[in-house]
């Protein structure tokens, strides 16, 4: 079978989510993305976490198939079309904090006169191929055409659903922005334009944009492969902007396990004025916790940042896991009540949909 038949085959979340499923190592026993010293959560070939746990397996895979509907709940499926009654004419520039969710992960920021994209996507499918995976069930929040002169792009991790390798592409050759990813994301990405120029930070690092805005890599709770080869061959983050109109986290993708990373980021940076985090993509548990949190995760989180205001993303547009496309809402207005957390600072976001402060 050829690759790019196989990883169709392959489960959505597995393949578009999730990457890969837990091949060993890379068969030259070569890291094809990054070369560098080996560090607390780099051994020369792999990058991992604190309390990394170990990779999903083909096993795990058929279970998750074969458990449905017995020891976790049925795959709920999503209707083919699914519009958001939101969208967004961002202005040229803003100077305060405007943030737009152009769709799953894909937000714009324009924070003190800057636009950022992050982990921009406008593919059809979050896939490898075009003709399999997950498909788009609402347009963009902000079309392509209407976006703003974009000046950086963070991309927190290779998965599908947030490195598009074709629309970073074509940002570039529209708009020159700077582009930051964590250390190995700049050879998957010049993949797709060898002239595109990639600013590459390790966790702990930082990216000085001028003009007091800052933009730092933080650790998430994730991994990431773009094939079946690659597992963990690239680094993955999050995001803290640190900016003269406060502190902004962007989480990307990642598991609770226990918190840390946000007590960490409060630590180190304050509690942020917004905090943007996943609230999807989390059925069956045992299968995502190790790398989704779930709403109740997710208001925990936001509460050990102290975040004043969060906005919840990583729903509703492509359908990676098994829950229903408005679960993740419902379950997050449960969360709020339990937790004791004003409803209103926590808001799950369709595409298009604009806070500004």
């Amino acid at each position: 079978m050829k690759r790019n038949s196989l990883l169709a085959a392959l489960s959505a979340a597995t393949v578009m989510t999730l990457g890969g499923v837990g091949y060993a190592a890379h068969k030259r026993g070569r890291n094809p993305y990054y070369r560098g010293p080996k560090s607390d959560h780099f051994d020369g070939l792999r990058f991992h976490g604190p309390d990394q746990p170990a990779d999903k397996t083909l096993a795990d895979l058929r279970n998750w198939k074969k458990l449905r509907g017995i020891e976790s709940p049925p795959r709920v499926t999503w209707p083919g079309d699914a519009p958001s009654p939101f969208r967004d004419l961002p202005p040229e520039r803003h100077a305060g904090l405007r943030v737009t969710l152009i769709g799953h992960a894909s937000y714009l920021f324009q924070v003190a006169g800057r636009n950022i994209l992050v982990d921009p996507v406008y593919a059809r499918r979050a896939s490898p191929v075009r003709f399999a995976g997950p498909k788009r069930v609402n347009p963009p929040g902000i079309a392509y055409g209407d976006l703003p002169p974009i000046d950086a792009v963070l991309i927190t991790h290779n998965h599908y659903d947030h490195l598009d390798g074709p629309t970073v592409a074509r940002l570039w050759q529209d708009h020159q922005p700077l582009i930051l990813a964590p250390l190995g994301n700049d050879t998957i990405l010049r993949a797709y334009d060898d002239t595109m120029h990639v600013e590459t930070r390790d966790w702990g690092e930082v990216l000085d944009l001028g003009g007091g805005l800052n933009i730092h890599l933080t650790p998430a709770n994730h991994w990431s492969a773009r094939g079946l080869n690659d597992k963990r061959m690239a680094l993955w983050g999050s995001f803290v902007l640190t900016t003269p109109v406060g502190v902004v986290y962007h989480s990307g993708d990642t598991a609770f396990r226990g918190g840390g990373i946000f007590r960490d980021a409060r630590a180190r940076f304050g509690p942020p004025r917004l905090a943007t985090l996943p609230i999807g993509a989390y059925e069956p548990r045992w299968f995502m916790r190790d790398q989704h949190m779930d709403p109740d995760e997710a208001v925990a989180a936001g509460l050990l940042l102290g975040a004043d205001r969060m906005i919840g993303h990583h729903w509703g547009t492509f359908q990676l896991t098994d829950e229903g496309i408005e679960q993740p809402v419902e379950a997050l207005a449960v969360a709020c009540a339990e937790q004791g957390l004003d409803p209103e600072r926590f808001q799950a976001f369709r595409p298009g949909q604009v806070w500004e402060a």
